[in-house]
């Protein structure tokens, strides 16, 4: 069995509980006493809450050490960490703590590791009731060393076996999973079963949102059917080809014609998007994207260390030898974290996305949406994995937006 195969066996053994029917039973009374706290507390939820999530969840081994080592060095870890993983559970528990009610689906194994990945996720508030159980093979799992030099993180990803198969997802769970979704958020693994929840979602008209992280197979397939794309810093480039992050913005949305909005994240240099105006804008005059950007940067106020955004007016966007579309630019700054605070980046993109996930749901425009964003992402970073620093929706640091 792959299963046995487990790191830490008795590391992880610390976070199960009893029978895989009792991690997927409702959440904990703590969640209920979170959640009416928040609505005695803070202004109303967003009307519609629930959203629907398709892609990886795993166990993440967490170890921090000093530096990260050379070629057959022999070190040891300063802190070790054991929890839940993978970027659609980190963006849904996200979603789950500011106040939604997730809905996902993927695959554990019957093992150790997926007994808690369900628990996790169901304490958060996130619905597992769609997760395929495989009664053999092995859960994903992640080794994660943390650099506490560089504060950088390296990841070594172990897949779950078997891997999930689109026939595995009914048509009736998949409609019942659907049911009352507000949007379908895909991170781009599991494309095939993804792609199947993606063509449902587009005949009942529910927007999709796609995390772009890198080029994988099936991902321009989903893209096709995609409203909303967050990039990592090097993917916009990397699948358009384009000479410049801005130009390939444009040829993003260019190619593809149901994407309202590209969000290219760009780690403590903040972010930059692009929307695409189609209502108006005919008369507007054409500028170039990059002058345009430029100008931009020169309205961030540098002494600000908490998130901002600056945003340009309708416009005619021009890229050369790309082409032209009418919207609107938009450039948002990262929290400037004292050293002393930033512990580890781990998951900080899926804490993003999962605040982007709540932000349209809340219907907050993007000069609100980008500054929140960061701010929940900045949150994670000042903790060690990527669940453990996400922010609960009474904390003080969301006010201002919430």
């Amino acid at each position: 069995m792959l299963s046995s195969l487990a790191p830490f066996p008795n590391a992880i053994s610390l976070n199960l509980v009893s029978p895989l029917s009792s991690a997927r039973s409702p959440p904990s009374l703590f969640s209920s006493f979170r959640a009416q706290m928040s609505s005695e507390s803070l202004p109303l939820l967003p009307q519609h809450r629930i959203v629907l999530g398709c892609g990886a969840v795993s166990v993440d081994f967490l170890a921090t050490v000093a530096s990260y080592p050379n070629p057959d060095d022999k070190i040891r870890s300063t802190s070790l960490k054991v929890q839940g993983g993978g970027n659609a559970g980190n963006s849904l528990t996200c979603a789950a703590r500011l106040g939604l009610n997730p809905r996902l689906i993927s695959k554990v194994a019957n093992d150790a590791q997926g007994k808690s990945i369900l628990e996790e996720l169901e304490a958060d508030g996130v619905d597992t009731s769609f997760l395929i159980v495989s009664e053999e093979g092995n859960s994903p799992f992640t080794y994660v060393i943390v650099d506490n030099q560089t504060k950088t993180r390296t990841c070594i990803n172990t897949p779950g076996y078997p891997p999930m198969m689109p026939e595995e997802l009914s048509q009736s769970s998949l409609l019942s999973a659907l049911d009352g979704a507000n949007l379908v958020y895909l991170d781009g693994r599991l494309h095939e079963t993804a792609l199947i929840v993606a063509k449902e979602a587009a005949r009942k008209n529910i927007p999709i949102l796609v995390d772009a992280e890198r080029k994988r197979e099936g991902l321009d397939d989903l893209l096709n059917f995609t409203s909303y794309a967050i990039c990592s810093a090097k993917f916009p480039q990397a699948w358009s080809e384009a000479p410049s992050v801005p130009s390939a913005l444009i040829s993003m949305l260019l190619r593809l014609p149901n994407l309202k909005f590209v969000i290219v994240t760009l780690g403590e240099d903040g972010c930059i998007m692009l929307e695409r105006t189609v209502d108006g804008g005919s008369d507007a005059e054409e500028k170039d994207i990059h002058s345009l950007l430029e100008s931009l940067k020169l309205r961030i106020d540098d002494s600000k260390t908490t998130p901002t955004c600056v945003s340009s007016a309708v416009t005619k966007l021009s890229a050369n030898g790309i082409g032209t579309v009418t919207g609107r630019l938009f450039v948002g700054t990262a929290e400037k974290i004292p050293p002393s605070e930033l512990v580890d980046t781990t998951g900080a993109g899926d804490a993003f996305i999962g605040a982007v996930v709540y932000a349209l749901c809340a219907c907050m425009p993007p000069e609100k949406m980008l500054p929140f964003a960061a701010q929940v992402a900045a949150s994670g970073c000042r903790a060690l994995g990527a669940r453990t620093g996400l922010p609960h929706r009474p904390d003080p640091h969301l006010a201002t937006f919430l």
